[in-house]
């Protein structure tokens, strides 16, 4: 990634847009490495992989990769202040009534829910473990930077990584997480709009969720007051659905732009299925956010799910997610959308069947 901190409209180049990091299925080897062979920069999700599945996808990714070209990996990183380490008694309690509710959705499928509530770190310490260990792929400079979401690592963590000789790359969705991730360390920020598909990356106790409007002019705007407050470079993200998007966000400042929706529909990915068609097929509806499918807000298509439980859903993560499997495994198996977890920026009506080098084209302008 450009330590530039700006770019006119004619030196925008393909380096300037990132795969954003997709986790539960859409992010593939295949996705990750046609992106950086397109010239962008792709990210491997790590999260709900388990260790050995992370080391394999990411041996294969640089397999695919053409000589000299890199990706990134991103990890979950839940130590921060809501992450407990379990479940206490009152929030077993609110598991268990939003549990009750679900009851309807599971018998819809003739399926069972979980009788016990299931809480991990999502193998932080593993997973750190295995990216820095020299064995870790045939070629280690392929790696180029590690993200993190949901939170911060320590200092310890941060200085392994740098010694490494990889990038930090922290999330923020405020001037005030901006703020809070250069000190955390970071070499480059990603601050997320609230236009943006899947989680938001703000990290409780330290940013703001929704500072940030849903237009890609706000996000530009939030993009010009960051690069004042920090010499971090800042990389823009949220609601990016064609280059016009691109151009005003790196000409407010943004090093590069991640983009995650509108790849849903590339044939690389490794969407589910129903959810690439619903990409396709629901345009006329609106996305909402919601914490209904794993207890931390995310943006999605809206459907019967989102309508009937986003309201009495507790904000309990992982604990909603791993809950909520079953329904959305059941939903994608049966072709129903209704209850499905239809992660969709805001632009995602823009989203096309195409290769992930055409989206990186269309987006950098290389294409014309």
């Amino acid at each position: 990634m450009s330590s530039t901190t700006s770019q006119s409209t004619e030196d925008l180049r393909r380096s300037s847009i990132i795969l954003a990091p997709m986790a539960g299925g859409p992010s593939t080897p295949e996705l990750v490495a046609a992106v950086s062979n397109a010239g962008g920069v792709g990210t491997l999700a790590a999260g709900y992989l388990t260790v050995e599945k992370l080391t394999e996808q990411a041996r294969q990714t640089c397999a695919l990769l053409d000589e000299g070209k890199g990706f990134g990996i991103n990890l979950f990183c839940l130590n921060t202040a809501d992450a407990g380490g379990g479940t206490s008694e009152e929030e077993l309690a609110q598991w268990t009534t939003f549990r009750d509710r679900l009851v309807s959705a599971a018998d819809h499928f003739d399926i069972d829910l979980p009788d016990t509530p299931t809480w991990s770190d999502d193998y932080f310490s593993a997973k750190i473990e295995a990216i820095l260990a020299d064995d870790f792929l045939p070629n280690p400079d392929a790696l180029e930077f590690v993200s993190f979401t949901f939170g911060y690592p320590d200092k310890e963590v941060v200085a392994r990584v740098k010694e490494s000789g990889r990038k930090v790359v922290l999330n923020a969705t405020s001037i005030e997480g901006v703020r809070a991730a250069a000190v955390a360390g970071a070499d480059r920020i990603v601050l997320q709009g609230l236009a943006a598909g899947g989680h938001r990356a703000f990290v409780k106790g330290k940013d703001s969720s929704d500072s940030i409007g849903v237009s890609v002019e706000e996000l530009a705007q939030a993009i010009t007051e960051a690069c004042a407050v920090t010499d971090v470079p800042i990389i823009a993200a949220g609601g990016v659905g064609n280059r016009e998007d691109v151009v005003k966000l790196v000409e407010a400042g943004a090093v590069a732009v991640q983009v995650g929706t509108r790849f849903l529909t590339s044939a690389e990915a490794g969407t589910k299925e129903t959810h690439r068609r619903a990409l396709c097929d629901l345009m006329e509806r609106n996305t909402v956010l919601t914490h209904a499918f794993s207890g931390k807000p995310a943006r999605a298509i809206e459907n019967t799910f989102t309508r009937e439980f986003s309201r009495v859903a507790p904000e309990l993560y992982p604990q909603l997610h791993y809950l909520t499997t079953p329904i959305r495994g059941a939903a994608n198996k049966s072709g129903d959308p209704e209850y499905l977890s239809l992660w969709a920026g805001i632009a995602f009506a823009q989203c096309e069947d195409q290769t992930a080098g055409d989206v990186v084209a269309e987006l950098s302008g290389s294409a014309e």
